[in-house]
Parts: structure tokens; sequence; C-alpha cells
């Protein structure tokens, strides 16, 4: 006789909005790459303003089995986040998860809460940055503390991306540390594994010359990402690469404020914005160098895809980022807001093509070797299985 079929576990996966940046990516691999014999998910999310290709994947994907909030903003609201708080509250009694999962400081803070009091079984929590500076001033940085060590209480696990972001989870007393596991930032790699571009017609398409210099960053446009400092560097590079070309590759709120600066510095035609684009792996042999000039930054999952191209990296000594890169191996890591050590980096690596490539070889196998996407879905997974058995 037969052993009766085990039900599946029931998770629902909740994150503010979709925009696609780290979050959400890792949010779409976690969905794709669980075992569905094991696991029944259910998306749960935010509006979300600017959907990618691989938003509206996602979705249809989980066409049926994704639930919008339109109450669940990252912009605080007392009236819409008492809202998404009922909400979610309401769902998670309704749909009885074994498992929730949450992503990003809002979703996690009304997300863990909700599923506390619907009596959900495990409720793991992953922050995705770090908010306890840089984002808000003294003041703010002060009131997220409390606020954390509050939603801290409501989890059973908090999944870190870095042992960097343990470390200040622990220093500023956000929870014990037997709470906290730290799960690598993984990404998968057959992408740019599979990726045969012809640099010279992909230079063209943004109308830069075969022989120019391309350096790169690709980023929200948003205060906390410093794209600001990377057109400061940028102008400084110029003067001493004047066959130099600067792409910005991504969209936000700061756009076109962005772009009167550019202009206002005398970037011209050499300040490339390219808005949103779904074809970053084919953009990545173009660059000789990625520029991260964020003030705070979990991860940096481009600088992953950077290793991944074998490109060589200039980014901010700032949150997880020092984890990604090895400075003076893979990359060249500078303070932030610092725009002539940006400058200066960028420049040395221009004048060196010798050294551009062995960081951007040292840059492929580190990250190939330690970031692999299957080694964070495993470790995930053990967490969901160890303590919820069905």
């Amino acid at each position: 006789m037969e052993s009766p079929v085990k039900r599946k576990i029931k998770m629902a996966q909740v994150i503010t909005r979709l925009d696609w940046s780290g979050a959400p990516d890792i949010v779409e691999m976690i969905c794709s790459r669980l075992d569905p014999s094991v696991y029944d998910i259910t998306l749960i999310y935010g509006p979300t303003r600017w959907p990618s290709q691989k938003t509206k994947e996602l979705l249809k994907r989980y066409e049926g089995k994704s639930i919008i909030v339109d109450s669940l903003k990252r912009d605080v609201s007392l009236f819409d986040d008492l809202s998404a708080l009922v909400k979610l509250y309401a769902i998670f009694l309704r749909e009885k998860f074994d498992i929730a999962h949450t992503h990003t400081a809002k979703a996690g803070f009304i997300g863990r809460i909700a599923a506390r009091l619907a009596g959900v079984r495990l409720i793991v929590h992953t922050p995705h940055g770090h908010d306890f500076y840089g984002y808000f001033g003294s003041v703010g940085s002060r009131l997220i503390i409390i606020l954390e060590k509050i939603a801290a209480a409501f989890a059973d696990k908090i999944a870190v991306l870095t042992d960097i972001e343990k470390t200040d989870m622990l220093k500023y007393g956000i929870c014990s540390s037997r709470k906290i596991e730290v799960i690598k930032s993984g990404m998968d790699f057959s992408a740019f594994e599979k990726m045969d571009v012809d640099v010279v017609k992909k230079k063209a398409e943004f109308n830069i010359k075969p022989g120019d210099f391309v350096i790169g960053t690709v980023s929200r446009l948003e205060s906390i990402k410093g794209v600001e400092y990377f057109i400061d560097a940028a102008k400084t590079a110029l003067d001493a690469f004047p066959h130099a070309v600067f792409l910005i590759v991504g969209e936000g709120s700061l756009r076109s404020d962005l772009e009167e600066h550019a202009k206002r510095i005398g970037m011209g035609d050499k300040m490339i914005f390219t808005g949103w684009r779904e074809d970053v792996p084919e953009i990545m042999p173009i660059l000789d160098i990625l520029v991260l000039a964020s003030l705070n930054e979990a991860v940096g999952r481009v600088l992953l895809e950077a290793g991944a191209a074998g490109k060589p990296v200039v980014a901010t000594a700032v949150g997880g980022v020092p984890e990604i890169v090895r400075s003076g191996d893979t990359g060249i890591l500078v303070p932030p807001m610092n725009s002539q050590e940006m400058a200066r980096a960028i420049i040395g690596l221009l004048k060196d093509e010798t050294k551009r490539e062995n960081m951007g070889r040292a840059a492929k196998e580190w990250v190939k070797n330690n970031f692999d996407a299957k080694k964070m879905i495993d470790g995930l997974n053990n967490i969901y299985r160890e303590r919820v058995k069905i």
C-alpha cells in the first residue's frame, strides 16, 4: 500500500515592489528555483512604478498565484501602512501559510507583524539593505533601529546576505546571533556564460566609436545610489581621457535632475542615459569598467553581473560591497561621496590595460565560486525545512 501523499508547504514571498533590482531578482530566483513538488508559493507585492520584462514574466508565471496589496508602499504613510497591515493579516489568515518570507524594510516590518498575528508557523525576513545608516539621517536612522528591534521579535529567522550585514545587526542590538543566518547572495550566471556579443555593433547602438573607452553604472536613479558622484567623477576622468564615454543604465525619480547636472558640468554627449534596459548582460561586454557609487548597499548585485562578465569595478566601500569586491584584486574600493577618489581609481584603471584584464579574470572566478544561485537556494531551503515539516 502506497504512503499517503504529503501536502505541499504553503509559502508567501512578500515584497514591497517589483521594480527590478536586487531584491526582486532574489525573490524571482526563490520562486523559480525552489522545488515545486515541495512548495506552493504565493507572491505578494505592492505597486510597481517601472515594471521590467522580468517583472512581467514573473507575474505571468504567477498568474493566479500572486496578490497585489495596493497600500504596501515604500514611502511612509500611516493610513497606507495600517491598511497594508490589515490586508496582509487577512491574507495570511485566509491562506493559512506555513511560511512567510518577507523582503525589504517596509514589507518586512508590516509583513512580520501581520504573519505573527495570523499564526504563520515560520517567519523569515531578508532585509536587502543596511538601513541603519545612509538612508534617513541620524534621527531617522535611530527610529529605524528601534523599529527593526521591534520587528525582529516577530521573526523566527533573519536571512542576511553578507557577514557585514550580520555584524551590523549585532552591533545595533537588533536581535541575537542565533536568530541571524547568513545566506550569501546568489546569481544565475548562465546568461553571461552564453553571451556572444559583437562589441563594435553593441557600441554602435549608443553611437559609441569602436576605440572609445566605456565606463558605466547600472543603477536605480535615486539618492541612495550616489549617481551624481559618478557623474562628477566622470567629468574628471573625461578631462584625462577625452575618448572615454560614460553610460548610466537605469531609471528613477532623479533622472531629469541627473541629466541636467551632466549638462551643466559640460558632459554633453559623453554622458549617455540609456533608461531602463532589459539587456544588461549584453551591455556588460562593452564596458571597460563598471562603477557603483552607492551611499549604502546590501550587496550591489550589479557587481556580481560585472564579475560574471569579467569586468573590473570601482565601487564605494559601503554595506556589504567589501564582501563582493576584493579591493586591489577584483576591483578598487573608494570612500562614498568622494568623486575625486572615484575619478582617480577610474583613471588609474584606464591607464593600465593589464591591470583591468587581470582584475576582470579574478572577478569572474571569484563570483562564480562564491555567489552561485544554487548555494543561496540550498541555504534558504535548509532554513525552511528545518523549521517546517509536513
